[in-house]
């Protein structure tokens, strides 16, 4: 899909991780980000997010300066202090505190994948090779820290759509010099799926959507306003809340017109195990009847 895609004009591919996952949730990334560089020459390839407090800061940049390398230039880092109790237990990890952590390894990171020398526990370390984007690759910072993500970050994606954040990103990026910043805005639904007929992909989307709707408010349900999904009992409920747009080509233009200019349309043909052909039908009708009408 992703190779396919690339010789169409999409612009971007997300990869996500998380880890211990009974469903089998990509928990490697970069291994999968390499494959992706290995069939693609155009599109960029953003890790969002990547769950920094879990990994060593080091060998982190190491693997994105070498899929910066791999892609020729085309990655961007989205990352975040993760909010999944029995992630942080798997990776032996301290759940709590771990703002502090994730801030003490991000600074690392991106001191590191700058090209510059940092001091990590007493040692002196420079990271080779350094990554082909000069500085470094787009780091976007997520989470509800917006001060963290203009101190340290290029960009800030707030977890949840609140103007206090936002308003607090951009006073602190004006005290740094940063002007506004680049605020990203999760406004909209957090997929879009494209079909010619929206009632019977419904019904073939539901369990596959009320898996990874349930999945992801089981893991924050811990972290109030760690992540937007709800829990769901039917597919009803998941209509109502917002979060899923299943439309024909024109109502995604429509939709695509009404977005907040800071957010993204974001496509998703693959869910929680659902059939590919399924997807592909979804994709091509994507790429074939709405990027060319937004172009």
């Amino acid at each position: 899909m992703t190779a396919w895609a690339d010789t169409r004009g999409c612009p971007r591919v997300v990869i996500s991780e998380h880890h211990g996952s009974e469903d089998g949730y990509l928990p490697s990334p970069f291994v999968f980000g390499a494959a992706i560089a290995a069939r693609t020459e155009h599109l960029r390839i953003m890790i969002s997010a990547l769950i920094l407090t879990l990994r060593d800061p080091v060998a982190t940049a190491e693997d994105a300066a070498v899929l910066d390398v791999i892609s020729n230039g085309r990655l961007e880092l989205t990352v975040v202090p993760g909010y999944v109790p029995d992630e942080f237990a798997m990776f032996g990890v301290p759940f709590e505190g771990r703002g502090a952590l994730f801030e003490e390894k991000l600074a690392t990171f991106v001191q590191l994948l700058s090209g510059q020398p940092c001091r990590v526990g007493g040692r002196i370390i420079t990271i080779t090779p350094p990554p082909s984007q000069r500085p470094r690759p787009f780091i976007i910072v997520g989470g509800s820290a917006p001060k963290r993500a203009a101190r340290l970050g290029d960009a800030f994606l707030p977890a949840v759509a609140d103007p206090v954040q936002a308003d607090t990103y951009r006073t602190e990026c004006r005290r740094l010099g940063k002007g506004d910043g680049i605020l990203l805005w999760p406004g909209g639904p957090m997929w879009v799926f494209v079909t010619e007929d929206p009632d019977r992909s419904w019904a073939q989307l539901a369990p596959h959507v009320l898996h990874e709707a349930n999945a992801y408010a089981a893991w924050a349900a811990g972290v109030p306003g760690a992540s937007p999904f709800q829990a769901a009992k039917d597919v009803s409920q998941l209509k109502k809340s917002g979060l899923y747009a299943v439309v024909t080509p024109e109502e995604c233009l429509a939709l695509a017109a009404t977005l907040d200019p800071l957010a993204a349309l974001t496509v998703k043909p693959l869910v929680a195990g659902l059939d590919p052909d399924l997807g592909w039908a979804s994709l091509e009708l994507f790429v074939d009847r709405v990027v060319p009408a937004l172009a």
